[in-house]
């Protein structure tokens, strides 16, 4: 049986030591493996010099030493997984432990002598016999040395019991359970054995939670045992009834106990409100997204996880068996459940039916032991209805609790529901206020801060709540324009006195208004760019349509907004008539907007393929019940102005092109997070939207960073990761699929985003299986050689060879190397 690996890592150079993403082997290989992370070992050990520091002064270079490692990538030894990728103790999943941990051997005099008794104990006949998974030299070049853990013994226990019959101190530091380790080169890797960050046999892995158990611990040796959804009662007596609970949430939780009558009932209208009815959804192959589905319709709204495992083991028993299952449940609550939220409608009224159905009927005559029996009940198309494709639509992506303190202060007075839509209406008339400020992007080209924002959402949705923080944001930018307006009318008003042949005086010089009223014709705009001596224009309409005094001929505000977004544009006009303005320019324009949705997807429907919609950042804000609580502001007085005061005036006096290594860092991993994405959903227009919102979310983070004195904060990093996500769902959600009709016109639209197309496939697939998953997702049957190809280099997949003769792609059988389904 192949050994499956998993490493919880952050890969990146100077990476937020608050995440860890679980990824297989090949990624930690691939890290130690970099010349950069040889240089960056080179250059702590003394072997090479730092760029800009003295090699004479010795604390100069000692300091930069301890940069430089702090900087490197880093692990985490003692698990496989942590929930939301936040390396936390608490949010270590318990599930996911591996049975290692890491002593280290501080004293370098003793480095070599640890290295042989380390080999001597894996050797003896004690219980030390074999359990030798990893030599590697740390930056400092000490020692790290990785054991398997004695079946019963805790991290604590091992790690003293080990430091004793190795001769070395005991560090109570090393025991933590979200302890972290920085990488070092493949070069100071000394041996490794198979079993490294592996995850152990099943069976094996049952005795060593049993063991911990008898002891009254959890089953990752911690606390009391506590039985959770996370945590597992284990059989004693019998293996048969213990479930495989490897790397999955409420997987083998013991006796679930049997689903209640109502959430049998309520699972079969959501069934029903997904669009699935009289369809076979515990099929291999279409399960998972159909299981999904039916969350996503509300199946998460009225049950809690443990009562929809129930449910699902009853209605999908097959797929039941799957990790897979178990995972996507468990996923889908850690990262949508709120209970917190308001109900839809249609939730409330599946909820209330079902509660009735169940009251009319014994419990024990509507238990459904057949999955694919169809209930006795109905549920009239007047009452619940498949949803829209607005209402399949998942949720957009929670906001973070903690957020960079600009960001925290501008929405402090916001009403909850309109505060991501404010978080991100600040950026346009935040970026406004800087001049002569740029920004090198990760393909080497250099931006200005060119944001712009359009908020789409129901009427009387409460589009107006970006209004007020707007305001005070641009309130010393309007007191100078107000100054140069007065300028401008009084030499208009004597331009006018003036009769034909007297002479008259020429424009004002300096005249500089940024901010436009939302009816500027096209030549006005052109005179107001060139008199802003490089400064932003900036304007915020209340409807969209608004722009349509810069329609000129041929729709040239679509025109106008592109450029606005793209570094060294020109723009401008030639006219013949000595009073006509004949300018070039390069337009600096950052505007916010906000239209209903209908009338968004309206006006930009003649321009889909044509650049603007991936130029903006879009957002919206979600519907609210019917008698719902009015939302009530806080109060916009001297005190949140002052607060605001600094970070302008950080704006205004920035200068020149200012190099930020932690956005431009996480640009890159965005990036990459990106680009697997669109690789595993083989969506292009995601991929293609995802191109310039990593540029919008980048700018973003620059802002920020400006605005809090060119001082980076650890809230802006998942801030602006939730900023470029929930941007991608607003453009996906509202114009994916007329994106998608308009560059291929009769093809099926998706109603719920693009899907990991690799986690629909069994663990062993064929050629013509990845067909048949490609057309049911409406995609052709030309790209799937180019598709497997991509994977393959990836290391996603690998071909299955017979007889070690190689095979074709299409006569070929592929094994899964990531996303696999144990049981399968």
């Amino acid at each position: 049986m192949e050994i499956v690996h998993v490493v919880a890592i952050n890969p990146y150079r100077k990476g937020n030591k608050g995440k860890v993403f679980s990824y297989n082997i090949d990624t930690y290989d691939k890290v130690i493996g970099s010349k950069e992370i040889k240089k960056m070992i080179q250059q702590i050990r003394g072997e090479l010099p730092i760029d800009g520091v003295d090699l004479n002064d010795a604390q100069a270079v000692k300091k930069a030493q301890e940069r430089l490692k702090s900087e490197l990538p880093f692990f985490c030894p003692h698990y496989g997984m942590f929930k939301n990728n936040v390396r936390r103790q608490e949010n270590a999943l318990p599930e996911s432990f591996l049975f290692q941990t890491i002593i280290d051997v501080d004293d370098k005099e003793y480095v070599e002598k640890a290295i042989e008794k380390a080999r001597e104990l894996n050797c003896s006949s004690g219980i030390w016999n074999g359990s030798l998974l990893h030599l590697c030299y740390s930056a400092r070049k000490k020692l790290h040395i990785g054991i398997r853990m004695p079946v019963g013994m805790t991290i604590e226990e091992t790690q003293k019991a080990y430091c004793e019959a190795l001769g070395v101190p005991y560090d109570e530091s090393c025991i933590t359970p979200e302890r972290m380790i920085f990488l070092t080169d493949k070069d100071s890797e000394i041996y490794r054995s198979k079993m490294w960050c592996a995850v152990m046999p099943e069976s094996e892995i049952q005795a060593r939670r049993k063991a911990f158990l008898d002891r009254g611990l959890t089953v990752d040796g911690r606390g009391d045992a506590k039985v959770n959804s996370l945590q597992f009662t284990v059989n004693g007596n019998s293996n048969d009834n213990v479930q495989n609970n490897r790397l999955s949430g409420n997987h083998g939780s013991g006796e679930l106990g049997e689903a209640s009558e109502k959430n049998l009932i309520a699972f079969d209208l959501f069934v029903q409100s997904a669009g699935l009815e009289g369809m076979a959804i515990d099929t291999v192959g279409s399960r998972h997204s159909s299981l999904l589905a039916i969350m996503s319709a509300g199946a998460s709204r009225v049950m809690s996880e443990e009562e929809l495992m129930k449910v699902v083991r009853t209605k999908m028993p097959s797929y039941y068996q799957e990790d897979d299952c178990h995972q996507l449940i468990h996923d889908f609550y850690a990262k949508y459940a709120d209970s917190c939220k308001p109900m839809s409608r249609d939730v409330i009224r599946v909820n209330a039916l079902a509660e009735q159905k169940a009251n009319e009927v014994k419990s024990e005559e509507r238990r459904v032991k057949n999955s694919n029996a169809d209930g006795n009940y109905t549920v009239q198309s007047s009452n619940l209805q498949v949803q829209s494709s607005d209402e399949d639509y998942p949720e957009p992506p929670a906001m973070p609790e903690k957020l960079p303190k600009l960001v925290e202060l501008l929405i402090s007075r916001t009403p909850e529901i309109y505060k991501p839509a404010v978080a991100h209406a600040i950026f346009p008339p935040l970026a406004t206020h800087l001049w002569q400020t740029s920004f090198r992007y990760i393909d080497n080209v250099v931006h200005e801060a060119t944001l712009s924002t359009c908020l789409l959402a129901g009427t009387g949705a409460g589009k107006s709540s970006v209004d007020k923080p707007i305001r005070y944001i641009m309130e010393d930018i309007r007191k100078r324009d107000a100054e140069n307006l007065k300028r401008e009318k009084e030499w208009k008003e004597e331009v006018t006195r003036k009769g034909a042949n007297k002479d008259k005086r020429k424009r004002p010089d300096n005249l500089v208004i940024q901010e436009i009223d939302a009816d500027m014709t096209s030549p006005a705009f052109v005179m107001r760019t060139a008199e802003a001596q490089g400064r932003f224009l900036y304007t915020s309409l209340n409807e969209l349509d608004q722009f349509d005094a810069l329609r000129g001929s041929g729709n040239q505000q679509f025109r106008i907004m592109c450029l606005a977004f793209d570094p060294f544009n020109l723009f401008g006009q030639q006219r013949v008539g000595v009073q006509s303005v004949t300018e070039r320019v390069t337009i600096r324009f950052n505007w916010n907007a906000s239209t209903t949705i209908q009338k968004g997807q309206r006006y930009f429907s003649k321009v889909l393929t044509d650049g603007p919609i991936s130029r903006i950042n879009f957002c919206t804000i979600p519907e609210r019940e019917i008698g719902d609580e009015m939302p009530v502001y806080g109060d916009y007085d001297d005190a949140y102005r002052e607060a605001l005061k600094p970070y302008i005036e950080n704006l205004n006096n920035a200068r020149g092109l200012i190099d930020c290594p932690e956005a431009f860092q996480l640009a890159l991993r965005l990036k990459d997070e990106n680009a697997e994405f669109s690789r595993l959903s083989q969506d292009r227009v995601y991929e293609n939207l995802s191109f310039r919102a990593n540029v919008i979310a980048y700018l973003k983070a620059c802002v920020l960073y400006v605005a809090n004195g060119c001082k980076w904060e650890p809230e802006i990093d998942e801030f602006i990761r939730w900023s470029e996500r929930y941007d991608l769902y607003c453009k996906m959600r509202f114009f994916g699929d007329a994106i998608k009709r308009a560059n291929d016109t009769g093809e099926k639209s998706s109603k719920r985003g693009p899907s990991n197309m690799l986690m629909q496939l069994p663990d062993e697939f064929t050629y013509q299986q990845v067909i048949d998953l490609r057309v049911a997702n409406g995609m052709s049957q030309k790209g799937t050689s180019k598709m497997l190809g991509n994977w393959k280099d990836r290391h996603y997949i690998r071909a299955k060879e017979n007889d070690s003769v190689p095979q074709f792609l299409s006569s070929s059988v592929f094994i899964k190397l990531k996303f696999r389904k144990e049981n399968s």
